[in-house]
């Protein structure tokens, strides 16, 4: 489930409890990793006092200035941070998905566009500098279309796509299908 507030300040309580220190302590502690790159601090937090992953993103991030996780209010703020090949290529992609299955709602979550039915996401993707991602948000339905993209590099969870990527609408419209029907929309 996406995160609703995404104000950073709304882990401090979490954090406080979970860890033991107020706030002032943690910002003492980042005060002292301030010259660290970002993993730095995060493996320092996660390894020296056991914070989540998200915790600490949080604490860092807002170390950093960030006081916020929202990015884009819309998918059209996200096309407006791309590329304009990319924007194109992103485009055609929810383009052929659409029109194949008009139900489809197009939303940002995690600061990138998903293709939502209900409260299920069946369709993701993502950017790069020289790649994009796709996500059919179900290990069965990349594992049974992984042979497809025999020429790309398929990961855990997402397949990555040359920026001049030649969109394959049958393709993807039948990955968003096997992923509606295994989640039975």
């Amino acid at each position: 489930m996406a995160i609703t507030n995404t104000d950073r300040t709304s882990y401090f309580p979490l954090i406080e409890k979970r860890y033991g220190e107020e706030m002032s302590y943690w910002f003492t502690v980042m005060k002292k990793l301030e010259d660290k790159k970002y993993p730095e601090q995060i493996s320092h937090l996660k390894e020296n006092y056991g914070f989540s992953q998200a915790h600490a993103n949080a604490l860092v991030m807002y170390s950093r200035g960030s006081k916020s996780a929202a990015r884009f209010t819309s998918v059209s703020d996200y096309y407006k941070s791309l590329d304009p090949k990319q924007t194109k290529l992103v485009k055609a992609i929810f383009s052929v998905i659409k029109k194949k299955h008009p139900k489809l709602t197009l939303v940002i979550a995690w600061n990138q566009p998903m293709l939502k039915s209900g409260d299920k996401y069946v369709f993701g993707v993502s950017t790069a500098k020289n790649h994009i991602l796709i996500a059919p948000w179900s290990a069965k339905v990349l594992k049974k279309f992984a042979p497809h993209f025999k020429e790309y590099r398929v990961n855990k969870k997402t397949i990555a796509l040359p920026n001049g990527w030649k969109v394959n609408g049958k393709l993807l419209c039948d990955m968003v299908k096997a992923g509606l029907e295994e989640k039975s929309i």
